[in-house]
């Protein structure tokens, strides 16, 4: 098992590591919108925020040598279901055929307020 770490990413909020890779898999650790350059959210609403999430989770990815094709599974986490169409509209600009599978559920609350986060697993080779 190996942690994996990006500069290029936001740095954990808590105890934990942005991924572990481990038996061919990476499993990366839900990514915020914070972008790493200022500490901040991107201003707009909840298409800047999908946008910056898997920005965030690519950098982690990158860190592991992979890229987003190689994301077999993800999950997104919203803090409103109503903003799912937007936030759709975004993911199927980073994420081609064949897709990976993916959960998308409403949270009650995110951390520091978050719209939303996406966390992703990806295969190695």
């Amino acid at each position: 098992m190996k942690s994996i770490h990006s500069e290029k990413a936001p740095a954990a909020v808590g105890p934990y590591s942005q991924a572990i890779e481990a038996n061919g898999f990476v499993f990366a650790s839900g990514q915020l919108p914070i972008d790493p350059s200022t500490g901040k959210f991107p201003e707009g609403g909840i298409k800047e925020q999908t946008r910056q999430s898997i920005l965030n989770a690519q950098e982690v990815l990158k860190a592991a040598g992979l890229d987003l094709s190689k994301v077999i599974k993800t999950t997104v986490y919203l803090s409103d279901m109503a903003n799912f169409g937007a936030m759709n509209e975004v993911y199927a600009q980073f994420f081609t055929e064949p897709y990976p599978a993916r959960s998308a559920v409403a949270v009650r609350t995110l951390p520091k307020e978050a719209l939303v986060e996406v966390e992703c697993v990806a295969v190695k080779g």
